[in-house]
């Protein structure tokens, strides 16, 4: 056995002592921040109001709802028939466990640099598929390696089209609202060109698409090398049901309607018109979130070919939801507590007086520290931003690299942080302590390539 396999077990074992269930989490760490904010001087009525109040528990309830939507769009996409014929014959092709493995890691990373929801769900399924198809040619499969590799490109997915910050600071709209618009002002706005489209993520997120599939290709185990859970379950009870049954009134011209190809093409043509006056405007530089949800929308609706269908893909996709749904406010709840005791501000403050030679390193480790207690690029933009920006000006660096390194530590530490593998361990049926001892060594192997690239640039 490989020592990078070896590795691999002995970290999934460890992290399976400890790491406990993604809502326990959130409300850990919700108890520690409140411990920190009172440390901090805040008076204990106070830190109530910040949580409890309007700029708290709920002050992510509109990027909840866009998060919720991109999730449920990109898993309808990703259940459309063709979408999951072309990922199935992907899995057929890998010419052993060891290939499969990092034919997922590839496939999620580059479904990642598209759409994040679409590389969350696809992973999973790509993952669950490959599960079968070992369980049908015989190999021992290392399961919960594969489900890790198909979580990969969620430490990809923020240097991609679908990346929260570079949308929200293409206009200066989102620049204004995060920012605020005396600061907004100085830093104007950053078309994805320098961005996502830029020379630097260009370069990191080129490394990353080629290391993550050859990190996961060494740390699969041979056959037989692992004492623990080897292949997927017999039959897993996820499978996307998108004919629904025929109702008693099948036949009728009320179901006709409900099934007819007329009706999707009646709203995705105008979606299709709309998402082409926006490019027509904007260019892609300046996509935004609601852009990439009305792509998304428009997409699946036509693969999908019957609302019928669409809808019930849709009805899975909003089943993954509940973890968005609960956990977002009470991390709008910890933004509330951090902003009000002026503790984001001066961690951020803290990292940024390394000075112009280390501060897109030092934005990138607060960015990772960060998304421990904020799992949101939008919303640790809104944390960050500022701060970044303001010390980026002062330092004459480009706000782009800067806004960047937080995009690359928001995506690093998600391979920790077990609340957007929440749709995956549904679709896949393993549990959070068997993958995050795989997504760690990822995690480790990926902010090297990433903290290099910093400092050399």
């Amino acid at each position: 056995m490989s020592a990078l396999a070896r590795l691999g077990i002995s970290a999934r074992r460890g992290f399976g002592r400890v790491v406990p269930d993604p809502f326990a989490i959130a409300v850990l760490l919700t108890g520690l921040v409140m411990l920190l904010a009172l440390a901090a001087g805040r008076a204990p009525l106070d830190v109530l109001r910040d949580w409890g109040g309007g700029g708290g528990l709920w002050k992510l309830l509109t990027f909840t709802m866009q998060m919720c939507a991109m999730l449920v769009l990109g898993t309808a996409l990703a259940a459309a028939p063709a979408v999951q014929r072309g990922l199935a014959a992907l899995v057929h092709r890998a010419p052993s466990p060891r290939g499969l493995v990092a034919l997922v890691a590839l496939c999620s990373i580059a479904l990642s640099l598209l759409n994040w929801s679409l590389a969350l769900i696809g992973g999973a399924l790509l993952a669950r598929e490959a599960g079968q198809v070992a369980r049908r040619r015989g190999w021992a499969l290392h399961y919960p390696l594969v489900c890790a590799a198909g979580y990969a490109g969620l430490m990809t997915w923020h240097g991609g089209l679908s990346g929260s910050a570079p949308l929200k600071a293409a206009t200066d709209a989102g620049m204004q609202e995060v920012l605020g618009p005396e600061l907004a002002a100085r830093a104007g706005s950053i078309p994805l060109t320098e961005s996502i489209l830029g020379p630097l993520n260009l370069l990191v997120s080129g490394g990353l698409l080629v290391l993550g599939p050859l990190l996961f290709f060494w740390l699969t185990p041979r056959a037989g090398q692992d004492p623990g859970p080897d292949a997927a379950p017999d039959r897993i009870e996820t499978e996307l049901e998108l004919d629904p049954p025929p109702s008693a009134g099948a036949g009728t011209p009320v179901e006709r309607v409900e099934r007819s190809s007329l009706i999707v093409w009646l709203l995705a043509l105008p979606m299709a018109a709309a998402l082409g006056l926006v490019l027509a405007d904007r260019g892609i530089a300046r996509l935004d979130f609601d852009t990439v949800n009305l792509a998304l929308w428009c997409a699946a609706l036509i693969l999908h070919g019957r609302p019928d269908r669409f809808v019930a893909a849709c009805e899975q996709g909003v089943r993954s939801c509940t973890g968005i749904i609960l956990q977002f406010p009470l991390y709008g709840g910890i933004m509330g507590m951090m902003g009000g005791a002026g503790l984001s501000s001066a961690l951020s403050r803290w990292f940024a007086e390394a000075g112009a030679g280390a501060f897109t390193v030092v934005g990138f480790l607060a960015a990772g520290l960060l998304n421990l207690f904020v799992p949101s690029g939008g919303g640790q933009w809104a944390v960050q931003g500022p701060i970044l920006v303001e010390g980026a000006l002062e330092l004459g660096l480009p706000v782009s690299d800067a806004m960047m390194a937080m995009a690359y530590g928001d995506q690093w530490t998600n391979m920790l942080q077990p609340f957007w593998a929440l749709p995956l361990l549904a679709i896949t049926r393993v549990r959070a302590r068997d993958i995050i001892g795989y997504t760690a060594i990822w995690m480790v192997a990926g902010g090297l390539w990433i903290v290099g690239c910093l400092l050399l640039w």
